[in-house]
């Protein structure tokens, strides 16, 4: 799990695996996939979003929960990955990089979920990465270079308005809203202060900062429920990585998946 920046930088296949679904508190959707990267379910049925290798590079596409209608929606010949769609399920916010490596870095983008309609949101010199909306979909969260490490950010979902969440010397990542929009769930990274990963909420003005997991292993990946009191996140105490439960204020805790596979990327969906 300490290898999560390294994910951004590495072109390992991306696959969309099976959703299971389990009734706890409402529909945790697992979803497993070989890089990190966000998929949605909205409306009804809803379509899933997710970053695909063409054989060249990573593009953003959607399709049916049952295998059909897959649709490209990014053509370039950069790497687009991590959708994520907005609460109406029309737009679908991405990272992609802005330029070939080594010169260009990831930018968070927007584009209609049915595809066009592109838009840049962060237009900067650093890597900006999984974006993630707001309740009311006017805001972005999402993981910044700040020329030290990443740490989180919010800003307008039509660009502008970028406003510092944490600042502090570690690595902060994956942004998850509360239901309310009140606090924002991240991972705090072990990569530069030592010690191990844990997951820790904030306000979205930077205030507030309360820790969820405190223990020896990774917690990473955390995913707000619908009804906001619980957070599924992922852990690797074992030989390999599953996914649990937590309350925010890091009670109640509970395993979800037990196998011997690595579980990862929890997205608790609404259905």
């Amino acid at each position: 799990m300490k290898s999560v920046r390294l994910n951004h930088l590495r072109a390992a296949l991306l696959a969309v695996a099976a959703a299971g679904l389990l009734a706890a508190a409402g529909l945790l959707m697992v979803i497993l996939y070989a890089q990190p990267a966000e998929a949605n379910f909205p409306g009804n049925p809803g379509k899933i979003a997710f970053a695909g290798y063409d054989g060249q590079d990573y593009e953003i596409y959607t399709i049916n929960p049952n295998g059909g209608g897959k649709k490209q929606l990014t053509h370039n010949s950069l790497d687009d990955r991590e959708p994520a769609y907005s609460p109406s399920g029309k737009k679908i916010a991405y990272s992609g990089r802005d330029a070939p490596f080594p010169e260009g870095d990831y930018e968070i983008y927007t584009i209609n979920a049915g595809g066009g309609g592109k838009q840049p949101v962060t237009d900067n010199s650093s890597g900006d990465y999984e974006p993630a909306y707001s309740p009311s979909g006017k805001k972005i969260a999402y993981s910044g270079y700040d020329g030290n490490d990443s740490e989180i950010y919010t800003i307008n979902a039509g660009g502008g308005g970028k406003q510092p969440v944490t600042d502090n010397s570690s690595t902060d990542e994956w942004p998850d809203y509360a239901p309310g929009g009140k606090r924002i769930a991240y991972t705090q990274l072990s990569s530069v202060t030592g010690g191990d990963d844990e997951i820790y909420t904030i306000k979205p003005d930077g205030g507030g900062k309360q820790p969820v997991t405190d223990n020896s292993s990774d917690d990473d990946y955390p995913s707000y429920s619908p009804s906001g009191k619980k957070i599924a996140f992922v852990n690797s105490a074992g030989p390999d990585t599953e996914i649990w439960t937590i309350q925010p204020n890091g009670g109640g805790r509970q395993q979800v998946t037990d196998n011997a596979n690595n579980d990862r990327d929890p997205y608790w969906g609404s259905q």
